[in-house]
């Protein structure tokens, strides 16, 4: 009779959990908080439309609700985005707010002449910001290699009691890396505020160029490898993870301070489009999964050969990750810049460097299984994100060039880009592919992807020329 109770016990139980696990059990769940954060989510659906619905467009609107659903959704379901929003929302209307003179009208000079606009909040400020917190960020990822708990004899990490949270530095770069994205997409607000003071016909959603996707993608990768550090409860994968995001915003430095990329120009007639706002970023929602996996793949090399002792056999992982951080603008037509040169040596020494320390490195990476897992999803995510946006893309061809297809260089690379995806998430679903290939062959896509993102511009021309440098 006891043993029947509990089996009840258990079946009610099961039960129970079983209707907690519908729509209503997922309300239930709801915080405060959350409730708080869709009634904000509302109310700014609600004055946008009120205050610009007119002027937005069919399509735009529903781009524009279908975010905020889409932001609500994910912020429900991880706390530090609903924080990230609400930041980048006050910091964001804060800064409008500096640019209204004592005449009620906005004035783009104040950039200029503002305290908080000019070392805080103008939109090129708060990007510079966003630069140094995120090589800040790599750099105390990397102390906290060789910070706290040490390697044991077999090579194998130490466990401390207190498990992640514990390495202090690594806690501190994740943080650092928080402000940057949160500075990132509030210069990403103040730019598309700041279009339209320079001229309401040239405001625009700052996705149109290479500095305004290569600020997305730095900002956007961040993101992505925070959310990967919070679903595996590691952190040690950030000092591989935010190299490639230190080399972007390195490539991003060079183009608007050198190249002056960061003035604000008008849209381009291909451009002047709402099909932008979808396909934009869910290119670089792929862009930035397919990097990330790539550097968990050069993390995964480390720590498997974390006790090899031959140099030579190392040889093609040195060679590689010189490449992968050398960067193809330092084979620009006009030669090797001063610029490049040292950002190739700076490379260089930090391959080197990670080559050298791969016994202590590779002691405080996760295990295999957990990096294997960590590219296998990343790429997954990525090959989806980059499909739609390729099936986009092709719908925008459709309406702007008469044709959904036209193997111009950039779509040409692109296919290039999603074929190699395709083969790796085919060979892992039907093979089983695991562990040293699976790694290599997620390093060297990086290199196919950054020649189809960034090497197309410097070198073919098409129908995408207006992205050239």
């Amino acid at each position: 009779m006891e043993l029947t109770s509990k089996h009840a016990g258990i079946d009610l139980e099961g039960a129970g959990l079983e209707r907690r696990s519908g729509p209503l059990g997922y309300l239930s769940r709801r915080s405060l908080y959350d409730w708080g954060f869709l009634a904000l989510i509302l109310g700014t659906d609600g004055y946008v439309l009120h205050r610009f619905g007119a002027s937005m467009g069919y399509w735009v609107q529903l781009i524009f609700l279908g975010a905020t659903t889409a932001l609500l959704l994910l912020g429900w379901g991880w706390t530090a985005l609903k924080n990230l929003a609400i930041a980048v929302g006050v910091l964001s209307l804060l800064g409008i707010s500096q640019y209204y003179g004592p005449g009620g009208v906005p004035v783009l000079a104040r950039g200029e002449q503002d305290f908080v606009l000019k070392f805080f909040l103008s939109s090129q400020t708060a990007i510079l910001w966003m630069a140094l917190l995120f090589f800040l960020s790599t750099a105390s990822y990397w102390a906290g290699m060789f910070a706290g708990s040490t390697a044991s004899a077999d090579g194998t990490a130490l466990r401390d009691a207190r498990g992640w949270q514990s390495n202090f530095p690594q806690y501190f770069a994740s943080r650092l890396a928080w402000v940057g994205v949160t500075m990132a997409l509030t210069g990403t607000m103040m730019r598309w505020f700041e279009s339209y003071l320079v001229g309401p016909d040239v405001g625009h959603i700052p996705l149109s160029n290479l500095y305004e996707v290569f600020v997305l993608f730095s900002w956007l990768t961040t993101t992505l490898y925070l959310y990967m550090e919070h679903k595996y409860r590691t952190r040690t994968m950030g000092a591989f993870a935010m190299l490639v995001v230190s080399a972007a915003v390195g490539f991003l430095l060079w183009y608007s301070l050198v190249q002056g990329a960061y003035e604000i120009q008008p849209l381009v007639p291909a451009l002047q489009s709402w099909w932008m706002k979808l396909h934009v970023p869910a290119n670089f929602v792929g862009y930035g999964c397919f990097a990330i996996s790539a550097m968990i793949g050069f993390a995964y090399l480390v720590k498997l050969n974390g006790n090899e002792s031959s140099w030579w056999k190392l040889t093609p992982l040195w060679l590689l990750g010189f490449v992968m951080f050398f960067e193809p603008l330092v084979f620009r037509q006009g030669g090797i810049s001063e610029y490049w040169g040292v950002f190739a040596g700076v490379s260089a020494l930090a391959v080197a460097g990670i080559l050298y320390g791969r016994r202590r490195i590779a002691a405080h990476l996760p295990s295999l299984e957990v990096m294997d897992d960590v590219m296998y999803k990343s790429i997954a995510i990525g090959f989806t994100f980059f499909t739609i946006a390729t099936i986009l893309g092709a719908l925008w061809a459709a309406q702007a060039w008469g044709g959904y297809w036209s193997w111009d260089p950039k779509e040409t690379w692109a296919l290039i880009v999603w074929l190699n995806y395709a083969a790796w998430l085919h060979m892992r679903l039907m093979k089983g592919l695991r562990g040293q290939f699976a790694a290599w062959w997620a390093l060297t896509g990086l290199l196919v992807t950054t020649f189809a993102f960034l090497g197309v511009n410097m070198f073919l021309s098409g129908l995408h020329s207006y992205g050239k440098l």
